[in-house]
């Protein structure tokens, strides 16, 4: 199966199939993560403009980091999970949100996505430069520790933040 599996740079063209992976979130009712995936599609093409329009140093318009967001697709061609991958960190993500958020839409979990997409997520870090990556996931999320775990994640600390949440912060180190 894993090697039917591809990582792909969001495009007009996966239209059907990402509204699919959104409606999947949606109904579930669970937050969607990574945050990216929270944008509302109906103007797909201004979707995809937004994805894009942070992707580098020079296009930053705020006080955000550069992100770069890539969609797991599986061997049905259907989109199964989505990744966004900061490019560094401020302070906000050092203490709970780190280099990489990840997520599988709800049908799809406990197929070994997660564990892929983690893995191919790191491979950008690697491209872009980034040697130490802290992955973070929400105290209780034992798939997802788990995932980061095979990775390779050490755990270091967790943050609590302003809201009571505790985030479990771990770092992969390539």
């Amino acid at each position: 199966m894993q090697s039917l599996l591809r990582v792909v740079q969001p495009s007009i063209d996966y239209r059907e199939v990402y509204l699919s992976f959104y409606e999947d979130w949606k109904s579930s009712g669970e937050d969607m993560v990574p945050w990216v995936i929270e944008k509302e599609p109906t103007n797909f093409q201004s979707m995809i403009d937004f994805l894009y329009e942070q992707d580098s140093e020079e296009k930053l318009k705020n006080d955000w980091v550069p992100h770069s967001t890539y969609w797991l697709m599986d061997e049905s061609k259907q989109v199964v999970g989505a990744v966004n991958i900061r490019h560094r960190l401020n302070e906000k993500l050092f203490n709970s949100g780190g280099h990489i958020g990840y997520g599988i839409r709800p049908s799809e979990r406990r197929k070994g996505y997660a564990t892929f997409l983690l893995s191919a997520a790191l491979e950008k870090t690697r491209n872009l430069g980034i040697n130490r990556v802290l992955v973070v996931c929400d105290k209780g999320n034992i798939g997802s520790e788990r995932t980061i775990i095979k990775n390779g994640g050490q755990f270091e600390s967790e943050f609590v933040e302003e809201d009571g949440n505790v985030v479990r912060r771990f770092w992969i180190d390539q």
